[in-house]
């Protein structure tokens, strides 16, 4: 017993190393190469701009959208809202009256008659966009007056192709989000001044118009794989902190799957679907793309394995005593999750993706994995 016990002890020491060896390697490179801000050649610019809104059912919050888009610190009258709306609520007649009282920004409305999934509608108001910068945006966010500007100065780079920003506030107050999204912020800027990052965003991604190309229909990843297909036909996609939204989230274990859970589907599905372009494009190809392969794919089940590992040398060591490594994480997931680790709260948060990849992979082997998803009304209540 005792000999299986140090075998496993072993197989932990082991896992845990294996696992941290690409976290040193970008932790080592961020301390080398000391990034900040975006990377690319900023310089003031203002082209024509169209604003990309998909909406379904969004009659609480879409006036307060509008109203934000309004008060970008850009001229009104070169921009269009390009809005592909799936609603049988109110939504549509808001919009018309809001836009009735105005002159600009300019509506193009799309309306749907079934919901038909974001990827598709998104095809469609790509297609429909007529100017030079594309933002795309979703309705639950608020973004920072100053992003159009933020956006167009990265875009004039010629060698970027595609800009996103940070979550600078998370409504509701979620440190365990807030921790997280700091995280990401160092890997994504790490990423941007290496090559380009993968990760993209929905509060507010922004795209030359003559780059975008369409994207699968069954996308549940959709401004990512935008920004993945434009670094492939040639051009950089980058991340610019200063350019801020802010976005909603949950603290709590359980309410948190929903929303971490299917975006993770969706970005572990469009590595596979991509796995072809490892090892090219540059960095891209042979840094950055392989860390988001083991931070999402490989990571989780190390981890997994870790723990699983570790309670069974504790039960071969300590019989019933041994319980204390699963113990021990149910009270670290709890007290995380309420927000009451102190300094280990940004593990946690850490932690707390691992869990949403893991399930994710889960979930996709069973075949899981929809374009289509019940809205969280319990978030929509933060934008009204």
């Amino acid at each position: 017993m005792r000999t299986l016990a140090r075998r496993l002890a072993k197989e932990v020491m082991f896992l845990l190393s294996l696992t941290g060896i690409p976290y040193l390697l970008y932790g080592l490179f961020y301390y080398i190469l000391g990034p900040e801000g975006s990377p690319a050649d900023k310089r003031e610019a203002e082209p024509s701009v169209s604003i990309v809104l998909p909406t379904y059912n969004e009659e609480r919050i879409i006036e307060n959208k509008l109203d934000d888009i309004a008060a970008f610190d850009y001229p009104m009258e070169k921009v269009e809202v390009v809005i592909v709306d799936s609603s049988d609520d109110s939504t549509r007649d808001i919009i018309h009256d809001w836009f009735d009282e105005r002159d600009a920004p300019t509506l193009n409305l799309i309306e749907e008659d079934e919901r038909r999934g974001l990827a598709p509608a998104l095809n469609d108001a790509y297609a429909a966009a007529e100017n030079e910068m594309v933002v795309k945006t979703d309705c639950d966010s608020k973004v920072a007056p100053d992003a159009l500007r933020e956006a167009a100065a990265n875009l004039a780079d010629p060698d970027v192709g595609a800009v996103t920003g940070r979550n600078a506030d998370v409504l509701g107050g979620s440190q365990v989000e807030t921790g997280y999204r700091d995280i990401q912020a160092h890997i994504q800027t790490l990423e941007s001044h290496l090559d380009s990052t993968l990760i993209f965003h929905g509060p507010f991604s922004a795209f030359e118009n003559d780059e975008i190309v369409p994207i699968d229909p069954d996308s549940i990843a959709d401004d990512t794989e935008l920004a993945l297909l434009i670094r492939r036909n040639g051009k950089r996609v980058v991340f610019d902190p200063d350019i801020r939204y802010k976005e909603a989230s949950h603290s709590d274990f359980s309410k948190r799957r929903t929303q971490k859970d299917r975006r993770a589907m969706g970005l572990i599905r469009l590595l596979f679907q991509h796995r072809d372009a490892l090892g090219r494009y540059g960095l891209y190809g042979s840094a950055v793309l392989p860390f988001n392969w083991w931070f999402m794919i490989v990571s989780p089940w190390l981890i997994a394995g870790t723990l699983a590992a570790a309670t069974l040398a504790g039960l071969a060591l300590a019989g019933p005593l041994g319980l204390v490594v699963p113990g021990a994480l149910a009270a670290f997931v709890k007290l995380g999750s309420r927000e009451k680790l102190g300094p280990l709260q940004a593990a946690y948060a850490l932690f707390d993706t691992q869990v949403s990849l893991l399930f994710a992979c889960v979930k996709l082997l069973r075949g899981e994995g929809s374009a289509i998803w019940e809205v969280d009304e319990e978030l929509r209540d933060q934008y009204e």
